[in-house]
């Protein structure tokens, strides 16, 4: 039966039941009926000012959306958290009265939380998506929130839209699939129509969507954001966090294959890393304009579809972040814990990013209903490690007992205490930006511009990574069924790039789009995964052996892999003990069913004296995945010849060699280079 046969089938049924309800063709109204005249722009003072609290139907909307999962998160429901502290490096007291960012050297502790965003808590760790980025500062001021991701623009320019975007990409609601995937229609149907997104899909469809770890990832506070000072200047300011280990991401066979060998890849990675003292570092950046610069540059520093390139805006580095210690447990801790951008110190205040603005309201309405009520604060994760006092009282949760008769201000029974703290006692003091205008629901005319640095993000990408956006595009359109949507996504993207367009439309069966293009011309290297640091600290290598190996080559072979910090695990036909031909053993501590090379990030082919057939071929299994994701691979001994048989000994990052010192030092380099992209695959 068609689509349409079943739609007209149920429709009498549709009729007899009042509550079913089909939406096609009717007016948007509110859940009161009131017919709504506009759902693109929430209503604000004029088109660049704060958003109104008066606009009814986004807080309707925001707050039907805020509780429509329980008790897991709406989005970021699968994370991992971890403990740590930040410490400064420079003062920033020019631009900010904030303490903890005054003294260099000053510590503060702090909680991660590192999540995807689409799937369910039961979802897997490697799909493509965008991966959420949030930190706690605990300060003697209060707890601040930077509540970001791994990308630094999103999908919408307003928060009003933000609900229609994640039922877009939610599994789907006639199927309820696919889960934490965005390859199917509605998606596309979305991107397609709100082309605001055009920026942030180019992101999405990049490798920074599949990062091969959390620890090698960048994050993004996405928004723009106030310093002021103690004089009362403001600057704008962006936050971002750079990995110590740089950035570096899997290809998506191989994140495919991850997500069915090891589903929890990226949360493993991580927690082994901080139980084995390699402790996961993150350098903190602020971009800084000065308010009187705002109208100089080419894009509206407001908007949370742009970027603001490092090569306009350097990135200055002003601290460090280290997680040094695993959660005890996952439930009380990493789920329970609440982020709001909202949670700010001194110092730190808001631009009116109209996205920002939303979710300054939407974070406390999700945690009223994830949480229980409004004491989610006095959770031990959430407590400031400060002291809080306030006339709030009882509640779900509530953990305070408090003391005396007073619960109002003002009040003579207390001596009207708690009493508010002025500027100069440490009292917040929200920003005195002076905005006038109607009250409307537009955008600023410098929002409309989709497509400029969605071509800046196309022109910084290495060849390599324009073939996987392509590749990314084509898979993820190949799976939606609709031909229109797969020809209208098509065509979108004909405005960011007509090659890239017509290559995608010749590989899912569209028409090629004949004009579009863009004159931008502008590049930014920063946006490229290629300029990243590359070292082999923290590695993974799987060192493949058989009985009667040569076991004085490769004990100084993978003693000197630990020398470089990497991490070397024996891989046999069968766990335990393994013989060398002069009598020493090592243990193999994973299979060839359990130690799959996509869990790797390079390969030691070691073979042994009496292989069977058996093990030769699971060998070369190895093998050919390792080298068909352009990843090291390493061979001495006999394992030579099983690299013979596979063809590839003169292939690009594969290393042989019978002297051990000359091919541990050409190894190493080989797997600091991570991926060799120039191989015949």
């Amino acid at each position: 039966m068609n689509q349409e046969n079943k739609v007209n089938g149920n429709s009498k049924n549709k009729q007899l039941d009042p509550f079913r309800s089909d939406d096609r063709d009717k007016h948007l109204t509110t859940n009161q009926g009131l017919k709504v005249s506009e759902d693109e722009f929430s209503l604000k003072v004029g088109s660049r000012g704060p958003t109104l609290m008066e606009d009814f139907h986004f807080r309707e909307k925001m707050t039907h959306f805020d509780h429509e999962r329980i008790p897991e998160r709406v989005v970021h429901a699968r994370g991992y958290g971890a403990h740590g502290e930040f410490e400064l490096y420079e003062s920033m007291k020019p631009y900010t009265k904030a303490k903890f960012l005054q003294n260099p050297g000053t510590k503060v502790p702090v909680f991660t939380r590192i999540s995807t965003v689409a799937g369910s808590k039961g979802s897997f760790d490697i799909p493509r998506d965008v991966r959420g980025f949030a930190t706690k500062f605990y300060t003697e001021e209060g707890n601040f929130d930077l509540v970001g991701n791994n990308m630094p623009v999103f999908f919408i320019q307003d928060a009003i839209k933000f609900p229609d975007f994640i039922h877009a990409v939610k599994p789907e609601p006639d199927t309820g699939y696919p889960q934490a995937a965005s390859a199917h229609d509605t998606f596309w149907d979305f991107i397609a129509n709100n082309q605001e997104s055009a920026h942030m899909v180019m992101w999405l469809m990049s490798d920074r969507a599949i990062p091969r770890s959390l620890r090698m990832m960048e994050g993004f506070g996405v928004h723009t954001f106030r310093f002021v000072n103690d004089e009362g200047k403001a600057h704008f300011v962006k936050f971002h966090w750079k990995p110590k280990l740089g950035i570096h991401s899997a290809v998506w066979d191989e994140a495919q294959k991850i997500n069915g060998k090891n589903p929890d890849f990226n949360r493993q990675d991580i927690h082994e890393s901080i139980e084995n003292g390699d402790y996961p570092e993150w350098e903190l950046g602020v971009q800084i304009v000065p308010e009187e610069d705002e109208f100089k540059f080419d894009f509206d520093v407001l908007d949370p579809t742009k970027i603001w390139p490092e090569e306009d805006v350097p990135v200055k580095i002003i601290g460090k972040m280290t997680l040094n210690r695993n959660v005890d447990n996952v439930f009380a801790e990493t789920e329970q814990v609440a982020f709001h951008p909202g949670s700010v110190v001194p110092g730190i205040d808001f631009s009116n990013d109209p996205l920002l603005q939303g979710r300054l309201f939407s974070y406390t309405d999700t945690q009223l209903i994830r949480l229980g009520g409004p004491n989610f604060h006095e959770l031990p994760i959430n407590r400031p490690v400060c002291p809080f006092h306030n006339n709030q009282r009882d509640g779900y949760g509530r953990q305070t007992i408090n003391i005396g008769k007073s619960s109002y201000h003002n009040n003579s029974i207390a001596n009207n205490t708690p009493s508010p703290a002025s500027v100069e006692e440490g009292g917040y003091e929200h920003y005195q930006e002076k905005v006038e205008g109607r009250k409307i629901q537009a955008r600023s005319e410098s929002f409309k511009d989709h497509f400029s640095q969605a071509t800046m993000f196309w022109n910084s990408m290495s060849d390599v990574e324009k073939q996987h956006i392509q590749d990314a595009f084509s898979f993820e359109l190949g799976m939606v069924n609709n031909k229109h949507i797969r020809q209208q996504v098509v065509d979108m993207i004909a405005h960011i790039h007509l090659g890239l367009a017509q290559k995608v439309a010749d590989n899912v069966g569209v028409q090629q789009p004949l004009t579009g293009g863009s004159d931008v011309s502008k590049s930014s290297p920063a946006l490229s995964q290629m300029n990243t640091i590359y070292q082999p600290d923290t590695l993974k290598i799987a060192v493949v052996l058989d009985e009667g190996f040569n076991d004085l080559e490769v004990e100084t072979v993978i003693q000197g892999l630990k020398e470089h910090q990497t991490y070397p695990t024996v891989i046999s036909s069968k766990l335990g003990r393994i013989k060398g031909e002069n009598g020493m053993e090592l243990e193999a501590t994973a299979t060839f069913d359990t130690g799959d090379p996509v869990l790797f990030d390079a390969l030691y082919v070691v073979g042994g004296k009496n292989s069977s057939k058996d093990f030769t071929k699971k060998t070369s299994y190895m093998v050919q995945e390792t080298f068909k994701h352009f990843k090291p691979i390493g061979a001495t001994g006999k394992g030579i010849n099983i690299l013979r048989e596979n063809g590839i000994t003169e292939e690009p990052g594969v290393i042989t060699g019978d002297q051990v010192g000359n091919f541990i030092t050409t190894f190493i380099d080989a797997v600091a280079a991570q991926r060799h992209w120039n191989r015949n695959v």
